[in-house]
C-alpha cells in the first residue's frame, strides 16, 4: 500500500498539462495532497503551498509522488538528486512513469539504506488473458476523445461520482497512472504486451449486476498517431454500451504532435462508434463531456449550447457543472 498523504512532485514541468497526474490527485483526493514541491522553471502550479522536503515531512506527508506525465515517462537527471534527498529524508516514493525506480540503482540502493519503498504503479502485477469478446453482463460506458489530456478521466470519475450520489451502482476502473494512484487499484493500460491489453479491459470490467455500470477510464485517442493502441483495446475489451464523446475546444493541434490537427466531434462519433460496434453491436454514442478549463464562464456556456444544438446530444464539463446530464443519458438507455 502507497502511504499517504502525498507530496506531489512537478519537478520542471513546462506547462499545466504535464502535471496532470499531481492535477488529478489535488482534484479528486484533496486529502491526500498536503503541498508541491517544484523546482526551478517548474510552469505548473497547483494552487497548493510550495514546500520543502523538511516542510512536508513536518506537515505529515508520507509519500512523494512524481506528479508529472513526460512524454515517454523518464526520470530526468535533475530529479534524481530531490528523489535521493526525500528516501533520505523518510520519504517512500511513488511513481507512473515508464522509467521505473526500480530500475534506477542509485535509488534503490538509498532506498534500503534507509528502510523505505519504491512504488511504481506503471507496472503489471496479473497476467492478464487474451480478448474472448464474450459478452458480459451488467453495462460499460467508456470516454473517447479527440485528443489525449482532454479530461476522459475527470469525465469517468465525475459521473462515477454522480451515480452513487443518485444510489445507483457505478465503479470507477482506472486504466492509467493516475487513476490508480487516485484510487489505489486498476490497470496500467500502456505498459501491458500488446496481445493482451484487451483481454486486461475484459479482466478489469467482469461480469456484474445488471443494472451496475463499470465508468472505464479512456486513454489516448484514435486520431492520436502516438497512442491510438491503447483506445483501440479499451474499445474492443470494454465493449462499452454508452460512448462518451470528450473534447478540448481550444486546442489547435494534437498533443505534442503540432503537425496534426484535432478531428472534429462528428469525425470522431463516426470513427468511434463503428468500431466499438464490432465488439458490442448495441453501443451509443450518449453525449459529449467538453473541457472549458481555458474558458471564461460565458464562452464556456455557449460553446457547450453550440455543440449541444449541432451534435443533438447533451453536453457538459463534467468537473465544471456536474455530470447529472450525462448520467441522465445512461439513464435514459
Amino acid at each position: 500500500m502507497i502511504e499517504t498523504p502525498y507530496l506531489l512532485f512537478l519537478g520542471d514541468a513546462p506547462d499545466q498539462l504535464a502535471a496532470k497526474v499531481a492535477q488529478g490527485i489535488k482534484d479528486w483526493r484533496p486529502e491526500h495532497a498536503v503541498g508541491q514541491f517544484r523546482l526551478e522553471g517548474c510552469k505548473a502550479d497547483l494552487g497548493l503551498k510550495d514546500m520543502d522536503l523538511a516542510a512536508a515531512k513536518a506537515a505529515g506527508a508520507r509519500t512523494l509522488v512524481i506528479g508529472v506525465a513526460n512524454r515517454g515517462g523518464v526520470i530526468s537527471q535533475a530529479w534524481k538528486k530531490v528523489l535521493v534527498a526525500a528516501l533520505e529524508e523518510g520519504f517512500d516514493l511513488a511513481s507512473g512513469l515508464h522509467n521505473l525506480l526500480r530500475d534506477e540503482p542509485e535509488l534503490v540502493a538509498v532506498a534500503e539504506a534507509c528502510g523505505r519503498s519504491l512504488h511504481d504503479v506503471r507496472v503489471p502485477e496479473v497476467d492478464y488473458p487474451i480478448a474472448n469478446g464474450k459478452k458480459r453482463s451488467g453495462k460499460r460506458c467508456l470516454a473517447v476523445g479527440t485528443d489525449c489530456s482532454v479530461g476522459k478521466m475527470y469525465t469517468s470519475l465525475a459521473m462515477d461520482k454522480e451515480m452513487k450520489a443518485r444510489g445507483l451502482k457505478s465503479s470507477f476502473r482506472a486504466t492509467g497512472q493516475t487513476g490508480i494512484l487516485i484510487t489505489g487499484d486498476g490497470v496500467p493500460l500502456d505498459a501491458v504486451v500488446a496481445d493482451f491489453m484487451a483481454g486486461s479491459i475484459e479482466w478489469l470490467t467482469p461480469d456484474n449486476d445488471a443494472d451496475h455500470w463499470d465508468m472505464i477510464e479512456g486513454q489516448g485517442s484514435l486520431f492520436h498517431v502516438s497512442y491510438s493502441g491503447v483506445t483501440m483495446a479499451l474499445i474492443h475489451g470494454g465493449q462499452p454500451d454508452a460512448l462518451i464523446l470528450s473534447h478540448e475546444p481550444t486546442r489547435t493541434h494534437m498533443r505534442g504532435l503540432p503537425d496534426y490537427a484535432l478531428p472534429s466531434l462528428e469525425q470522431l462519433r463516426d470513427t468511434a462508434l463503428p468500431l466499438a460496434r464490432i465488439a458490442n453491436p448495441d453501443c451509443q454514442v450518449v453525449g459529449i463531456s467538453v473541457n472549458t478549463a481555458a474558458m471564461g464562464e460565458d464562452e464556456a456556456m455557449a460553446c457547450l449550447d453550440e455543440i449541444e444544438k449541432r451534435m443533438g446530444l447533451p453536453a457538459a464539463d463534467p468537473f465544471r457543472q456536474g455530470a447529472g446530464k450525462l448520467v441522465d443519458a445512461l439513464a435514459a438507455m
